[in-house]
């Protein structure tokens, strides 16, 4: 997911409402991986690739 961060967030904004802003959306985004966490932890470790029986140092690639 690839995001134009000149487009998504506005120019000029004072120091302190671009604080608020920062801290608004890491407590969102702390708020959601608290939340989802199970899943989140669930989803990558079916992602990550299997190793190789004999030589554990090289991954596998996934079957599709």
């Amino acid at each position: 997911m690839s995001i134009d961060a000149e487009t998504l967030f506005p120019t000029g904004l004072s120091d302190e409402a671009a604080t608020a802003l920062c801290d608004c959306l890491n407590a969102l985004a702390f708020a959601a991986d608290s939340h989802y966490l199970h899943q989140i932890l669930r989803y990558r470790s079916q992602q990550q690739a299997p190793l190789a029986p004999n030589r554990p140092w090289l991954a596998t690639l996934p079957k599709p």
